[in-house]
């Protein structure tokens, strides 16, 4: 965080529309730069700026769009400037595997295998009505990308983007070996969601959740909620009912997150149905307000569930928080 934090100090000096993408990556905008340097300039002076003040190698992109920027980074390692031109992007990436372009993850890269679309101009040539069926809109904006029709501006570096969830996560200490222990874990990172899901004022619709096991070996789960919350206590036991259906439990577990999505703003108006008690919901929402008064005036570790109160697998602190990249579909 510390050298992410000089080096965008860097880039800085070329322009002011800096938007982070993860904690070492970022997007520059350096077309009213001219002045300085045609765009591959710029970016082999930053390498150069960054590898003499920081000691750090750097891989930069030069595209005509943010898609195509960050694939040019990743081609060549370490310590190297690619420049993917407007004129000739089909000849330099369409036959690269379709896996390397932003947007296309293992399960995505899977099913595009299984139709016979391995490569980026494949994707690109792929019909669109197979793309919807299969993705929905992003299959269609998949397609735009690879034919290089990204249009997505780069941010200004005071830019903050819209919450579209809200996650805590941890590799414990230890290995979590039975159900009790990772209960602990998730009522603790479900407290700080609940109290980041009050600061933004918004509430779950859904709960997801990511285990690794001691293999490193990754699932991850999700399903709705009943009724749109912020109720830590009510996120917490959702996320354990997902994990208790699912895991089975063949490996101990090392690390796990837990994510608030669908979120919907506080004062958006809730159904419930026959079955929901209001006033209970009413009182929860109540005693959780109050609870978060107490930790905030007098500290997190004011007042808690008593089986937090035993040591559990979890470092104690964390004093860096991470803003992790969402993606460029959403």
């Amino acid at each position: 965080m510390k050298f992410s934090k000089l080096a965008r100090e860097i880039y800085s000096r070329y322009t002011d529309q800096i938007e982070p993408y993860g904690m070492d990556e970022c997007w520059l905008d350096v077309t009213g730069s001219r002045i300085m340097g045609t765009g591959f300039e710029i970016a082999d002076e930053i390498r150069r700026t960054v590898k003499f003040e920081l000691g750090l190698t750097i891989s930069a992109g030069v595209s005509f769009n943010k898609i195509f920027a960050k694939l040019g980074s990743d081609m060549k390692k370490p310590d190297a400037v690619t420049c993917i031109e407007r004129g000739t992007f089909k000849e330099q990436i369409w036959g690269l595997p379709a896996s390397d372009m932003l947007g296309v993850g293992r399960a995505t890269d899977k099913t595009l295998s299984s139709y016979g679309i391995r490569t980026i101009g494949q994707l690109a040539a792929a019909p669109e009505s197979l793309l919807e069926y299969k993705f929905g809109k992003n299959g269609l904006a998949l397609k735009r990308f690879a034919n290089g029709e990204d249009g997505s501006p780069v941010m200004q570096s005071d830019y903050v983007s819209p919450v579209k969830s809200v996650g805590h996560g941890i590799t414990t200490l230890q290995d979590l070996e039975d159900s009790s222990e990772v209960w602990c874990v998730m009522l603790e990172l479900a407290q700080e969601i609940g109290t980041k899901l009050r600061v933004h004022k918004k509430r779950a619709g859904g709960i997801a959740i990511d285990i690794r096991d001691n293999e490193l070996h990754f699932k991850q789960w999700q399903r709705k909620m009943t009724l749109p919350t912020h109720s830590s206590m009510l996120l917490a036991k959702a996320a354990f009912d997902l994990f208790h259906t699912n895991y089975q439990w063949s490996k101990p577990i090392r690390s796990v997150i837990v994510r608030a999505i669908n979120l919907v703003d506080e004062d958006y108006p809730i159904q419930f149905d026959l079955f929901s008690d209001a006033t209970a919901v009413d009182k929860r929402e109540r005693l959780e307000t109050a609870i978060e008064t107490i930790r905030y005036r007098f500290g997190n570790d004011a007042i808690k569930n008593a089986v937090l109160c035993k040591p559990i697998k979890m470092p104690k602190e964390c004093s860096v928080e991470l803003i992790m990249p969402t993606g460029m579909i959403s």
